[in-house]
This record gives C-alpha cells, structure tokens and sequence, in this order.
C-alpha cells in the first residue's frame, strides 16, 4: 500500500512539471516573440526565462526534494531508531524469557520437591498439571496427565465424587476441605486431606482450581490411637469411665428402650492382690473383662468404671434378656474357678435393673442396680472367703514343701502345746488356727525357691522372709482372719530380737507367736526334706534346748520338750 502511494505522489509530481514546464516554454517564447522584434533581445530574453524557469524549477525541485529526502533520512533515522529500540527489547525480551523460564523451572523443582500432592484443572475439569507426587499417586507421568479428567484417570465412583465436589466448590466460589480414602498403583490406601481453593483470572472470573492432597494416615493412626486411649482402659482393653459416661448419654433415648444396667464388683480383688501379687491381680480383671465381653451382645457396652468395678449397658434389652446374660456370666466364672489349669480364683457379684419408660431416670436404675450388688456381694461374702482360703491353702500346698499333713500336725502339736500352758478356748482356737495359716503368706514366692534343694541365696533369702507380711495382708484383707493377722507376722520374731519382720524380742512377740514358732521348727526338723533326711525326735528336742533364750521363748521350749513331746512318746 505504502509502494502504491509512492508511485502515485510521484507520477503526480512529473505530470505537473511536465504541464507546467510545457505550458511555460510555450507561454513564455510567445510573449518573448510579441514583445521583442530584434534577434538579439529575443535571444538574451529567450536565455532569461531559459535560466528563470531552471532557477524556479531547481528551487521547486529542491524543495519537492528536500521535503521528500528530509522524510526519508528522518524515516531512516526513526527506523534505524526503532532497530535499536527493538534490538534492546529483544535483549530485555531474551533475558525475561530465560528469567522466566528459570522462575518456572524453580517453581517446578519447588513443588516436585513437596511431597503433598499438587494439582490444577480448568473449570471443565480438565488437568492442567501436577507436580512429582501426583504422578506417583496417578502412576501416570505429567504430560499423560495434562488434558485428562478424573474419569479417565479414576474408577467411576471415585471419578464421581471428586467432580462433584469440584462442581460445589466453584459454585460456592470458596475453598473446601475434605479426607478421602485412596489405593496407590502400588496397593498402599491411605487416606487424603484434600484442599481444593478455586483461582481467577484479572477480570475476576473463575478459570479453576488447584489442589493440595495431603496423607494423613499416620496422623489419623495417631489420633485413632489417642481416642482409643482416651475411652479404653488400658489394662483390660474394654472401655473406660470417660466412654462410659459419654455413651449412657446417647443411649438413654426412647429408642434404646428398655436400657438394662448391669454391674460388677469382682470378689476378693484385695485379698488376690495380698495373696498372689498385683500382677495375679491384674490378671484377674482381665480374665473378668474377656469373661464380660464373651457373655454380652455386639450392641452393647461393657467398661470398667472403679478399679474392681465393671458396668455394663444394655439397650433394648427387656429384664429377661439381662437375667440370661447375668447368668451366662455366672455359669463362665464358675467354669474358670474349677477349671484344671486355672491360676487365679474368678468371681464377680452382679446387680441389674431396666429402665422400661422414658419417664424413668437412668440414674435411678443404675443405683438399683448397685444396691443389687451389694446386697448378692454380702450374702456370698462368708462363702467366698471360706471358698478363697481352700483355694489359697491348696495353691500353697501344691507349689511348696508345706503339706495339709503339716498343716495338721502343727494343729494338733500346738493345740497340745496350748492345753499345757492353759491357754482359754478362745486362745486355743486362734493358736489352732495361726498354727494352720502361719505359712499362708508363701503363696506369694516363687516355687523355684520353696522346692529348691540347693543352698539358698541371699537374694532367695530376701523372698523368703517377705512371707510373714504377705501373710499379714492376706489375713487382714480377710474377714474371720483378721484377728490373727498380727500372730502370722510375728511367727518368725527371735526372743533375743534376731528374727523378723518387725525385729521384736522377748514378751513384745506376742504368746501365740511364740508358740508356732517352736512347733514349726520342731515339725520341720523331723520331716524329711529334698536336701535332708529328719532328725529323730531327742535330736530336733535337743535342738529345741540348746536356742532357749535366744530363738525361741525358755518356758515354751521347756513345756513343749517336757510335757508334749514326752507324752507323745
């Protein structure tokens, strides 16, 4: 176009020099020949105007040319200009492109290094790109992911769910959080934090989404482990007071009616604990609580809520349904108790009650049923001591030397003893009693040590002379011993203080005390043991004799040696 208007200027320029330049040689030589006659004027005028019209046309075409030439040079000059310019801009242009590109590709390092997953989709839900994680996660490189949607990515229900979230997203036009359960190309499932936020472009319209999947099993795990110990009891694994309060609130509802309560206490939890240990003890709630769970329906909720106490509740469950599984708990502790391999004694007494109506109050219902349990707690009280000391004296017989054939003969020698010294029937029948129990306390030693026929260590010493205590606390926690818990720890006192446990010496050890001390040493030096044989009676009487006043108590020695041994010959 711009040719075009330069040939068209030109042919112009030429076609009026060339009229003008005619029409004044034609004009001017005219009037020259009219106005001048001679030759030589005609001549000299002639060369005149010859040099006018080239002084006029030269300054004509000076000018024509100069404005035309000043237009060039000054174009020339503004492009030579511009060259420089857009040679700079090309630079700058080269070096924001390579700035660029050296932003993109730390960009790209910077989130190929996170190792949350990041992406980001068109409104059509379209991948634009990823970073690293994200292909692993696809198992797809990121180019084969570009131009993709989730269906074509994901299996159908999961493609669903992540479009429709996608889709409420953008209409909201806010940022959403949500988890999401997922399986790697590899088999792993974990599970996701996704944070979907949508981005706009200058005008404020929304042109898509990015997103950021976070995995969050381990922190789930943690926290899944914190709730856990937070509502389970860590020693029996069932629930605990915390969930116990916090269920009864949901299922003291209508729907959940009749509610039936049951409570527990387990029987001779201290006197297991004084007798066995507190691990035995430990044991012994545990065995409770698999016996709980075993015996009760899915639907329900079994928790420790004391440390002896376990409750139980019931939704729709009538009071026939609660009897039946009271008794089904029942039937399975006995079963342990008088099972062959059973190593502790399982019992537990059991109160219950049903809130029938939603005008009754669970509260109230809970507390009938504990009344129900004290009161079967102390009608099986005497049964279930006399059950505990068969059950702790035969445990005892059977892990060390002691016999029930020592257990009566000390009866029987002290009892003997005691007449001689004219002790009152009262009297008698403690001694009689002390004589029987006075070792009770062994059932806490490892039979290792009470059947060892080796020397005794010192440190086997230390175990052995802790049994006078043990045998205290089994006593005291005992109702029908407890008066005699004081003569079991004292049977091992020295009359010159040499003894334990307390280190008493002379009357300060009680009479009873005194008694079975010398029994027992005369019953075991005539019974035979793995790492002896038994003395004869004048042998262990002479051993009695010579520890007079400084193991055992003079008179007594003297009495027993004198009166009951004599006669018993």
């Amino acid at each position: 176009m711009k040719k075009h208007d330069a040939r068209n200027r030109t042919l112009k320029i030429t076609i009026l020099y060339f009229i003008f330049g005619c029409a004044w040689i034609l004009f001017s030589d005219r009037l020259v020949q009219q106005s001048f006659i001679e030759k030589n004027q005609v001549f000299f005028y002639s060369i005149t105007k010859g040099l006018f019209y080239v002084v006029v046309t030269s300054i004509l075409i000076h000018s024509l040319i100069y404005s035309t030439l000043r237009e060039t040079l000054d174009g020339k000059e503004a492009l030579r200009n511009a060259n420089e310019e857009l040679k700079k801009s090309n630079e700058l242009y080269k070096d924001l492109y390579k700035d660029y590109r050296k932003k993109q590709a730390l960009l790209k390092s910077l989130i190929d290094s996170v190792p949350d997953l990041i992406f980001y989709k068109d409104t059509n839900g379209v991948y634009m790109g990823c970073n690293a994680a994200f292909e692993v996660f696809i198992g797809e490189s990121e180019k084969h992911i570009i131009g993709h949607t989730d269906t074509d990515l994901f299996p159908v229900n999961e493609a669903e769910l992540f479009i429709n979230r996608d889709i409420d997203m953008m209409r909201e036009k806010t940022s959403k959080k949500n988890e999401e359960k997922v399986i790697y190309p590899d088999g792993r499932e974990v599970i996701l934090e996704t944070l979907k936020t949508p981005y706009y472009d200058f005008e404020g319209n929304i042109i898509g989404l990015i997103g950021i999947s976070r995995d969050i099993t381990e922190r789930k795990n943690r926290e899944e482990k914190i709730k856990y110990i937070n509502y389970h009891d860590n020693m029996t694994g069932i629930h605990n007071r915390t969930y116990f309060d916090e269920v009864r609130e949901s299922l003291d509802c209508p729907e959940q009616l009749p509610l039936s309560v049951i409570i527990g206490d387990v029987n001779g939890m201290k006197m297991v604990n004084d007798a066995f240990g507190h691990v035995n003890g430990d044991k012994l709630l545990q065995e409770v609580a698999n016996i709980l769970k075993e015996c009760v329906r899915e639907e329900d909720v079994v928790a420790r809520t004391g440390g002896d106490e376990f409750t139980i509740l019931l939704p729709r469950a009538d009071g026939q349904t609660v009897k039946e599984i009271v008794e089904h708990i029942r039937q399975l502790c006995d079963e342990k108790r008088h099972a062959e391999n059973s190593e502790i004694y399982v019992d537990i007494a059991l109160g219950y009650a049903t809130k029938s109506s939603p005008e009754d109050s669970l509260d109230k219902v809970i507390v009938l049923a504990e009344d129900l349990m004290y009161r079967r707690k102390l009608l099986e009280q005497k049964s279930l001591h006399n059950d505990y000391l068969s059950y702790i004296k035969t445990t005892l017989f059977e892990k060390s030397n002691e016999t029930e054939e020592h257990a009566e003969r000390m009866a029987k020698l002290s009892k003997k003893l005691g007449e001689e010294m004219g002790l009152s029937e009262d009297e008698l029948d403690e001694l009689e009693l002390v004589a029987m129990l006075h070792d009770i306390g062994k059932i806490n030693i490892d039979k290792n040590i009470l059947t060892k026929t080796d020397k005794l260590s010192d440190e086997d010493w230390r175990e052995i002379k802790k049994h006078p205590e043990v045998g205290y606390r089994i006593a005291s926690s005992t109702s029908g011993l407890n008066h005699i818990a004081e003569y079991i720890l004292c049977h091992h006192e020295h009359w010159d203080g040499g003894g334990y446990s307390l280190g008493l010496s002379g009357t300060d050890i009680p009479l009873i005390s005194r008694i079975v001390s010398v029994v027992d040493a005369y019953d075991a030096m005539t019974q035979d043991r793995a790492y002896r044989k038994a003395l004869p009676t004048d042998v262990a009487a002479s051993e009695l004799l010579s520890h007079k006043g400084t193991q055992f108590d003079s008179n007594i020695v003297d009495i027993f040696v004198n009166s009951v041994l004599f006669e018993s010959k």
